[in-house]
């Protein structure tokens, strides 16, 4: 199999997480409205804790199974060996994981119902294959699903959801269109691999490696699905795990754009590692940093920027305890930025295990700590704070895991431009904001306006890296060194 192009499964990529990004937009405002933040609240917190059954079942399979498949995918007959016994893995293991579920939660009185429901989402993720079409960088396949069945399902939502009443169709909905999508991959399997004697397979091999990958991936949830839960446990109105969950929606439909590069990234980190090509891994590795800081700095300060306009007009009356929460929460997408950069595009696809989950397991056990501290005296506010603090504290180790390899300064550097365009913007941005009364108006304003003195902004340093993207897309004729892909 020929090199996919970094660029191309990007824009691939890209234009899933555009679509992912829209179509939040379109059904968030109408299912605020018509579910209301009890509702919203009652689906999130299910949701959590059927999320640790799914990690439990899953146990680090994706992500290993994405490496492992990296590294071999010119050998047909290797992959296919390697695609069936991770298959056969996964569905042991989330089969056990399913049943546990079943009679701890499926059995009792609150919410039995939506947790039946939830029954399905797990075995949608025991079917799921979307690490094997990422592994060979056959991103155009998973995106091009995802689009189709997303917008499906959306339509869906519109059709039978119509007021608090049918938050069990809600339900439905959302986890019948992943269920679609997972079995949907299948279909393009026969193209891949060829059919491997089962007495020839060893699937409990990977068992080891999956758990150690297993170890940070349940860390890192903790910091990241712990909060609603505990939110839902700690504070008795519901309503504050539907803010806490409205105003990560938004923090998350942002950080597709950051993180978008980091999926592409992984399979050919792992394949350039396996060839042995380090100058290549740096180059890769710098280029990601650049391409983080120049999203995350306006896109984290821009939200903060236009919260107070965006949120009544999104979400409607009755949300404005999301708008703190967005605004603290923001502070995450430049550091979760540079982690999925020195973590998932660099720790895991060169087997550097031991550090990613030093680093993801002491942000979860500080997380958990300070969650019950801030989260009794705060409430959905304090667990906003603590997951602020664990993100800085991940990438920071992190960093540190890499100085004997990078000049920290050099990477902290590459940032200075856009720290500066960055800042101006928001200076603009949020005095826009602060004159303009009619929020439609302020919003369209503030994003303009913010664009362009970004942009302008770093035009006027004579941003490398802005300079190399305006001659990928040729605005420009090439000029100078290029940036390599």
């Amino acid at each position: 199999m020929g090199k996919k192009s970094i660029s191309k499964n990007y824009l691939y990529q890209l234009s899933y997480q555009i679509l992912a990004l829209i179509i939040p937009l379109i059904t968030t405002p109408y299912i605020s409205r018509v579910l209301g933040a009890e509702g919203i609240g009652i689906y999130s917190f299910t949701y959590s804790i059927a999320t640790y059954f799914i990690l439990f079942g899953s146990l680090g399979i994706a992500m290993y199974g994405q490496r492992e498949i990296a590294y071999v995918q010119d050998k047909k007959e290797e992959r296919s060996r390697i695609f069936w016994e991770i298959v056969i893995l996964r569905l042991v293991l989330m089969t056990i994981s399913a049943t546990v579920f079943y009679f701890a939660y499926c059995t009792g009185e609150e919410y039995q119902l939506y947790y039946k429901i939830l029954l399905i989402e797990l075995f949608s993720n025991a079917i799921d294959i979307s690490w094997f079409f990422q592994g060979l960088e056959e991103f155009k396949k998973t995106v091009t699903r995802n689009f189709i069945i997303k917008a499906a399902f959306t339509i869906c939502i519109f059709i039978f959801v119509k007021s608090p009443a049918d938050l069990t169709k809600y339900f439905f909905v959302a986890i019948g269109g992943n269920l679609l999508g997972n079995l949907s991959l299948w279909i393009y399997v026969p193209k891949y691999v060829q059919k491997i004697k089962i007495k020839s397979l060893k699937v409990f091999r990977h068992l080891k490696h999956t758990f150690f990958l297993f170890i940070p991936q349940i860390a890192t949830q903790v910091y990241t699905i712990l909060d609603k839960t505990m939110i839902g446990y700690i504070v008795a109105d519901k309503s504050e795990v539907g803010y806490y969950e409205q105003a990560q929606k938004v923090i998350n439909m942002l950080l597709t754009l950051v993180t978008s590069l980091g999926t592409v990234m992984v399979p050919r980190m792992a394949n350039t590692f396996a060839s042995g090509d380090k100058e290549q891994m740096k180059r890769y590795l710098q280029n990601s940093f650049k391409f983080t800081y120049t999203i995350a700095f306006p896109v984290m300060l821009g939200v903060i920027a236009v919260s107070a306009n965006f949120v009544p007009i999104f979400f409607g009356e009755g949300y404005e305890s999301v708008v703190p929460l967005i605004n603290i929460l923001a502070i995450t997408i430049l550091f979760i930025g540079m982690s999925n950069v020195t973590g998932t595009q660099l720790l895991l696809p060169t087997k550097r295990q031991k550090e990613f989950t030093i680093s993801v397991t002491i942000g979860a056990i500080v997380n958990f700590v300070l969650n019950w501290i801030f989260i009794y005296h705060y409430r959905a506010i304090g667990g906003a704070i603590t997951t602020v603090i664990s993100e800085i504290l991940v990438a920071g180790i992190q960093l540190w895991f890499l100085r004997k390899e990078w000049d920290l300064k050099e990477i902290l550097k590459l940032a200075r431009n856009n720290v500066i365009a960055g800042v101006l913007m928001f200076i603009v941005a949020y005095g826009i904001g602060m004159v303009i009364s009619n929020p439609i108006l302020g919003i369209v304003l503030q994003m303009a306006a913010g664009v362009a003195v970004y942009g302008i902004t770093l035009l006027l340093l004579k941003d490398p890296f802005v300079f190399y993207l305006l001659e990928r897309f040729k605005i420009i004729k090439p000029k100078g060194e290029k940036v390599k892909e």
